[in-house]
């Protein structure tokens, strides 16, 4: 009897403290899920920061179109115990001078420099309504001629409509997807002209406000396009087939919102280098924080 009874409360000592074990246990999985609790906040708070710093690294870095170095740049945010690379891509290759590079869709970055700074470029215009010429100027504008000639070249705006269309007002056009609100994937700095610079045939890019300017442009087709503020990037202005071309492309247009009562087609845009003649030297502004005018905006 005495052996059975001494048995017995071996049995439950041991039970006890199983069950004490199992008690302290339960005690740290607990305390192990409250710090994973906190921890979670605090990785996320860690994870913004790093994608807040990122983006705006890659904001300034793409921001100017004519910068010449496409090499690829790795930049990197410490974590507790790693560091984690953050690629910026690089722009494709400047388009081959024969018209055989051919891009559909959207563009990594922002191109290298393509142009020769010092040349006047021409760009000769196919449309559904006739031809026109226009004359593209890198001395006021350089990176914005680099970035039409880049994405002309691309055969970019072959095939595009012209989708805002107000007479004696602009004709917008450069948007692939010919809604409005398309573009190449990118944008860059503005390269603002002086008051008054805008007449008649004028070539500018539309934006949709500082330093957003993409592939969409237009061309100042009437008085109330010259007396534009000067916030839209000034580029080019168009030395043949205005009163023609343009004019036909302008009457298709519509008050209000522009859509056209039929469809203005670029067929294809062909760029080369105005012989003998060198850019002109002039000076750029700032872009002003005010809002851009609502028929412009990509």
């Amino acid at each position: 009897m005495g052996t059975a009874k001494r048995e017995r409360k071996k049995a439950n000592r041991q039970l006890r403290l199983e069950q004490l074990e199992k008690q302290r246990r339960q005690q740290k999985v607990k305390r192990r899920g409250l710090q994973l609790g906190v921890g979670i906040p605090l990785l996320v708070g860690i994870l913004v920061l790093i994608v807040w710093a990122v983006t705006v690294d890659d904001k300034d870095s793409t921001s100017d179109g004519g910068a010449t170095d496409t090499t690829e740049v790795v930049d990197t945010a410490p974590t507790d115990d790693s560091t984690v690379p953050e690629t910026t891509i690089a722009p494709l290759p400047c388009p081959k001078d024969d018209g055989s590079s051919v891009h559909e869709g959207e563009f990594p970055a922002a191109p290298g420099l393509c142009i020769d700074p010092t040349k006047v470029y021409v760009a000769t215009v196919t449309t559904n309504k006739g031809e026109f010429t226009m004359e593209l100027d890198p001395g006021i504008a350089p990176n914005t001629v680099n970035n039409f000639v880049y994405l002309a070249n691309y055969h970019y705006f072959d095939g595009t409509k012209c989708h805002r269309i107000i007479p004696g007002f602009v004709v917008q056009c450069g948007d692939p997807t010919g809604t409005g609100s398309g573009g190449p994937g990118y944008s860059f700095a503005d390269e603002l002209p002086t008051a008054g610079s805008y007449k008649l045939g004028s070539l500018a890019m539309a934006n949709s406000g500082p330093d957003t300017n993409a592939s969409q442009f237009f061309i100042i087709a009437g008085p109330s396009g010259a007396a534009l503020d000067p916030i839209y990037s000034l580029f080019g202005q168009v030395t043949a087939g205005f009163d023609t071309t343009v004019k036909a492309m302008e009457a298709e247009g519509t008050e209000g919102a522009g859509t056209p009562k039929s469809d203005v087609i670029i067929e294809k845009v062909v760029v080369s280098v105005k012989a003998g003649v060198s850019a002109t030297v002039t000076t750029t502004t700032a872009a002003p924080a005010d809002t851009v005018a609502a028929n412009l905006v990509n």
